[in-house]
């Protein structure tokens, strides 16, 4: 079957990837495939679902022409250089072109080996692909920039982890997988043509208005804008109460899209100080922690473009720490703005930021759950004379006396999260059951979740103590 893909990324230069078809599988059977995503990349999904297309998201056959590739990226993982990383066990099969113009990537994850995969078997475990399939689509009906999910398949083949698990492919879409990580894999190279060609694919992928910046502009305009779109993506996750986990520069995307749902988690009560992946012991991408640390990601994305900011180091230097120093400014003014939205506040307030700040520090104190508050403010069934804070908020609401508030406040805040312990209900459903009923129910409320919706206030509901998720997981 022939599907409408290009391949842009195929024609860099060699080094950017190697060329990879991905590893047949036993019996292969779909999940789900989203209809809606297949439409709006001008893919047609019954071709999706056939029997080819069902060949070609399980990998056991290829698109006629495509180039499948695995791409080359390095980084730096929980602080230390781990050097050459890669697609270990992803495929990018082409990229297909939307209805509004703009060009995605297509990609299977658990695909199988590549030169990249380090001694690993290339495959995913059935549980993180349900994971990343049900946290994308949450995460892009919430208006948050992410990958997307396309397609999740079994494959009929087990795969060894601590004990044989179902094996899964899961089909990412992304405007881009270029990563801070592949400008650090061409840096440690002192490769600077790659690393011009890279800027260069990356303004024309995702600013196509401004493709024709050359040299030493080019450099700082990509600087500039990947650290305005990851300021407003780290304070959209703030507003949400979202952890990201495992925030390596090899997981931090150009786009400014979220990626890599690996051991990520929503929190239930709001504490700042709040880790789920058990792979970070340190807390080092804590919830309070994701601000300086997309900040220090991005200082490593500046020293690799040194060279290409201009020959006098000094100045180069100096036009870096500009760019890279205005995320502090840009965070702030994206998180402000969330917060006065969630909060219905329409006016800029000297003290918006202590406002803010007491009224966090309250729902910690009181151990209240953070999307519940947040809705129940918008809803009108919290009483706002529990706490000074929520007095200060009503003395606020009164002073701009805005007709409109509740309205505006119930679309920003939502009634259903894709919350730790329904999400792993719906995993174990599927890989200990075989039931994907769970996964399509959960898929259902979460794709419309500012409305309330009769017959899913369970989905509502913070974990009773017994189902309450501690640590989420990597999927490698």
């Amino acid at each position: 079957m022939r599907l409408p893909l290009s391949a842009h990324y195929a024609a860099l230069p060699d080094g950017f990837f190697s060329q990879q078809t991905p590893t047949p599988v036993t019996d292969p059977s779909f999940i789900a495939v989203n209809d809606a995503l297949a439409q709006m990349l001008q893919l047609s999904p019954s071709d999706l679902r056939s029997a080819d297309g069902l060949a070609i998201l399980s990998g056991n056959g290829v698109a006629e022409g495509t180039t499948p590739l695995a791409m080359a990226y390095s980084g730096h993982q929980f602080g230390h250089w781990s050097g050459q990383l890669g697609d270990g066990r992803a495929v990018l099969l082409g990229e297909a072109t939307s209805k509004d113009g703009d060009i995605h990537d297509i990609q299977l994850k658990g695909a199988g080996r590549t030169p990249y995969s380090r001694g690993g078997d290339g495959r995913s475990a059935l549980g993180p692909v349900i994971r990343e399939y049900i946290m994308s689509e949450a995460m892009n009906a919430l208006g948050v920039p992410t990958t997307r999910a396309l397609a999740a398949v079994r494959t009929g083949d087990y795969v060894m982890r601590e004990k044989p698990l179902p094996g899964g492919i899961f089909t990412r879409v992304a405007r881009s997988h270029v990563r801070v990580g592949t400008f650090q894999h061409f840096a440690a190279q002192q490769n600077q043509d790659a690393i011009a060609a890279l800027i260069a694919f990356c303004i024309n992928r995702l600013d196509p208005d401004d493709d024709a910046l050359e040299g030493a502009e080019a450099a700082r305009f990509l600087l500039t804008r990947t650290v305005e779109r990851q300021a407003s993506l780290v304070a959209h996750w703030m507003s949400l109460g979202f952890i990201h986990g495992v925030m390596n520069t090899d997981n931090m995307a150009i786009s400014g899209e979220t990626i890599d749902y690996g051991p990520c988690a929503v929190m239930d009560s709001f504490d700042p100080a709040t880790v789920y992946s058990s792979i970070d012991r340190q807390g080092r991408y804590a919830y309070q922690n994701q601000p300086p640390m997309a900040h220090w990601n991005l200082a490593c994305l500046a020293s690799c473009l040194l060279p290409q900011l201009s020959d006098d180091e000094d100045k180069a230097t100096q036009i870096a720490q500009e760019s890279v120093d205005g995320f502090a400014q840009a965070f702030e003014g994206a998180y402000l703005a969330r917060f006065r939205a969630k909060l219905g506040l329409k006016a800029q307030g000297d003290g918006d930021t202590a406002l803010i700040g007491s009224i966090l520090e309250w729902m910690q104190s009181s151990d209240r759950d953070f999307t519940n508050t947040f809705r129940a403010l918008s809803d009108g069934t919290l009483t706002m004379q529990q706490d000074d804070a929520l007095k200060a908020l009503a003395a606020r609401w009164a002073s701009e006396n805005d007709e409109n508030r509740q309205a505006d406040m119930l679309a920003v805040n939502p009634a259903y999260i894709p919350r730790n312990h329904q999400v792993e209900k719906a995993i174990r459903a599927s890989v200990d059951e075989g039931d994907d009923g769970p996964f399509h129910a959960l898929g259902t409320v979460l794709s419309r979740p500012f409305e309330t919706q009769e017959g899913a206030e369970i989905y509502a509901q913070p974990p009773l103590e017994f189902e309450v998720v501690q640590q989420t997981f990597c999927g490698t």
